[in-house]
């Protein structure tokens, strides 16, 4: 028999096709007008062989290893649930009482689930934080340096997440985008707790239409759509903060500057300006003083300033460029740029990151609550930037600098993770690696055997979302959607807040975890809440009954455009922004005040350490670690459509012809990609998209390292061997990724084989 199941993943809504107690297929969710095709590898995962079937123990733990070498390396050893609880239970216990709440790390980074029930970092934050407490992350990997930045600069983070002006706003009013970092269509793809509908390409294909000129400034001549028809500027990675101070030069050396609205909304600007001019430092911000930094022709930094003063114009950036060593400082630099050109506040002008980061981004919504898990008190103030973890595990007791203050790190002997792969996200995995050593034990929660998971002491079999029900909802998107689960658990997998309920029953606090709830009472909880919040907006929606069975709720769209400070701008006394002036600071005191080194405080040049521009006898190639297209990160990884883009079981690397003609390669090749950090191994394309000098490498192939003559290799090509790891600067302390030159050679020896997706070595029988 055949069941329709109605779903949600980040990568889009759906139906679960179900036969037999197995998902045979997808079907993208009706109201969809451009759905993806990232739904089409959930069979694939859901029935992996990667899954992990039970709970394991590694067997030098059980021997009563804490902290030794073979984490990553050892055998497992398959125990009953009663076992893995009690395990856990008398760890976190005794962690606790020997050295504190703030030993335990509690790790919960990726897009775990559009559920936000079975939300994994909610369920584990609530686990621990009812227990005692742990230390903590803030920010992320997106956009860590700049969600720092924004609130001492813009007052909100809505410039970097959403809301922002929207895309009818722009197709209306606006004439010229300028894309730093351009507009991917594979970003599209995803939104953060599922969506029901992808705009993002419909959207570009109107404003292209409307006859909007678009610019894209990036490495990388397919970061824009042909139908875009977008003029290429091929700029050098870790350049974009140069050639945007020469555009505000160029604008002010023809006195073009809107200095109505500097004066009325800004602070700093004579600070700013004195900069640019080179006034306060003898150095004018020509854009030739900018063309050998960024490699952008004078004659086209000043011809694309010009026309930005003169037309209506949006200024974009994505997440990616500011995933940098000073990453900040481009941010900073566009919202001077944009506050010069006037356009803030103004219908489909002014300033916005991520239109090419995520779907939903400028998506017309109206402002109303989202479904979302209560949250819960931690005990422990410490938290620490999400890009740190690695010094968080190596630097006990020592002082780390985040905006502005000193965080003393503590002693972690404990870390639990659940519901991400920081061997995705992180960088220089094999000093990552290392560092897990250092902790006394590792718990992880996970479907599948991810490098996380390998790297674990105590692994606990979570399911997929397709073996639990939920509810999708995203402040990104118009639609709420249930989830209903679509096939039993696979082999014992539990969701998280089972388990965790009957550890924090072992510790003695169940009912407080569980409030007496279990699934069912606690959807209908959350969406009754969500309700209410609703009815005081003056939005109804039916009550759960009803949205369960007909499966999703569709909110109408809002009657004007959005325009994101329209207020602010049209009067900043009576509409303030939420920063210390009020204003816009081009120029913070704040920043400023923190004295930390190479963070003054406006926008500034600062060569990176690790760029095209510096030293590259060594390493010539400047490496670009993008978002795959066929993959959610590293989600999606054992997947059909996944595997069929590789290159004889590798990630592809994408080279210039030039470059790849230079060393003898040709398209096919397999090489070895490295520098003094790792080496993995990749597949060459070749393109003459790809500026000259650069390469690049999506994230997200699962973590295979493998050891041979010339040292530890990943087999499988994770790009994240290579890049360094290192804060973007002492304010913002994000992913520095971007950031990364390497060497690119032929593979010369035999091609060692990916096993990754296999489980790892399983030892002896079931212990009770």
């Amino acid at each position: 028999m055949t069941e329709i199941k109605p779903h949600a993943a980040h990568w889009g809504y759906f139906d679960a096709v179900v036969e037999d107690g197995r998902i045979t297929g997808t079907r993208p969710f009706s109201r969809d007008p451009f759905p993806g095709t990232l739904i089409d590898g959930i069979p694939d995962i859901v029935h992996a062989p990667s899954r992990i079937d039970r709970p394991y123990v590694r067997e030098g733990w059980l021997r009563g290893e804490r902290r030794g070498s073979t984490r990553g390396g050892d055998r497992f050893v398959p125990v009953s649930w009663d076992k893995a609880t009690r395990l856990v239970a008398d760890e976190v216990r005794r962690v606790r009482t020997e050295h504190g709440d703030a030993s335990v790390f509690g790790g919960s980074y990726g897009w775990s689930s559009a559920g936000r029930f079975h939300h994994a970092r909610s369920q584990l934050q609530r686990f621990l934080g009812l227990g005692g407490g742990f230390t903590s992350q803030v920010t992320n990997y997106s956009y860590g340096a700049g969600m720092t930045l924004m609130p001492h600069v813009l007052g909100t983070n809505d410039v970097v997440q959403g809301p922002v002006t929207d895309w009818r706003s722009i197709i209306g009013n606006a004439r010229l985008m300028l894309c730093f970092g351009g507009l991917p269509l594979k970003n599209g793809l995803v939104t953060a707790g599922g969506g029901g509908t992808h705009e993002y390409v419909p959207m570009m294909k109107a404003a292209a239409e409307a006859g909007l000129r678009f610019v894209n400034i990036s490495p990388f001549r397919g970061d824009a759509a042909d139908f875009l028809k977008a003029q290429w500027v091929p700029i050098r990675p870790g350049g974009d903060a140069a050639m945007v101070l020469a555009m505000i030069q160029a604008i002010l050396a023809e006195g073009l500057e809107d200095r109505d609205f500097l004066a009325r909304c800004t602070v700093g600007w004579e600070k700013l300006r004195a900069y640019v001019t080179g006034e306060a430092d003898g150095v004018a911000k020509t854009p030739e003083w900018a063309a050998p930094l960024c490699e952008v022709p004078a004659e086209v930094i000043r011809a694309l300033a010009l026309e930005a003063a003169r037309t209506p114009t949006m200024v974009t950036a994505t997440w990616s460029i500011q995933r940098a060593e000073h990453g900040e400082q481009p941010w900073w630099a566009l919202v001077g740029l944009a506050s010069v050109l006037g356009g803030i506040g103004k219908p489909g002008q002014g300033i916005a990151f991520g239109y090419g980061s995520i779907n939903g981004m400028g998506t017309s919504r109206r402002e109303l609550p989202s479904v979302n898990m209560p949250a819960t008190r931690n005990p422990v103030g410490i938290s620490i930037p999400v890009a740190r973890v690695t010094e968080l595990l190596e630097r006990p007791g020592e002082v780390m600098r985040y905006n502005g203050r000193d965080i003393q790190l503590p002693d972690t002997r404990m870390v639990f993770w659940s519901g991400g792969n920081p061997f995705h996200h992180h960088q220089d995995l094999n000093r990552l690696a290392r560092a897990l050593r250092l902790a006394d034990t590792v718990v992880v929660s996970e479907p599948w055997w991810t490098s996380i998971a390998r790297h674990a002491d105590i692994v606990l079999p979570a399911t997929t979302t397709l073996e639990r029900n939920d509810i999708a909802s995203s402040s990104r998107d118009r639609f709420v959607r249930a989830m209903h689960q679509a096939v039993p658990p696979q082999g014992q997998a539990r969701n998280d807040h089972d388990a965790y309920a009957d550890i924090a029953d072992a510790l003695g606090y169940r009912d407080r975890f569980t409030e007496q709830r279990d699934e069912g009472a606690w959807l209908r909880h959350m969406y009754d809440r969500f309700r209410r919040a609703c009815a005081a907006m003056g939005e109804e929606v039916p009550d759960f009954d009803r949205f369960w069975a007909e499966g999703h709720i569709e909110f109408a769209l809002p009657n004007e455009d959005f325009v994101q400070f329209a207020d602010f701008a049209r009067d900043p006394e009576a509409a303030p922004l939420n920063t210390p002036s009020g204003k816009v600071e081009l120029y913070s005191e704040t920043i400023a005040g923190f004295g930390d080194e190479g963070v003054p405080g406006h926008a500034v040049w600062k060569a990176p350490r690790e760029w095209l521009g510096g030293d590259t006898s060594r390493f010539p190639l400047h490496l670009l670690s993008d978002q795959p297209p066929v993959r959610l990160h590293s989600q999606l990884d054992p997947s059909r459509g996944a595997a069929a883009r590789k290159i004889q079981a590798r990630e592809p690397i994408r080279m210039n012809p030039a470059d790849a003609a230079a060393r003898g390669l040709a398209a096919g090749d397999i090489v070895r990609v490295f520098n003094d950090r790792g080496a993995c191994l990749g597949g060459v394309v070749l393109t003459e998209d790809m500026r000259p000098g650069v390469v690049s490498m999506s994230t997200g192939a699962w973590w295979d390292p493998q050891e041979t003559e010339l040292g530890p290799l990943c087999v499988h090509g994770n790009p994240n061997v290579l890049t360094q790891d290192v804060g973007t600067s002492p304010l913002g302390q994000g992913c520095a990724a971007h950031s990364c030159l390497v060497q690119v050679e032929v593979w010369k020896g035999p091609l060692p084989a990916v096993t990754v997706h296999a489980p790892p070595p399983i030892a002896g029988d079931v212990v009770p």
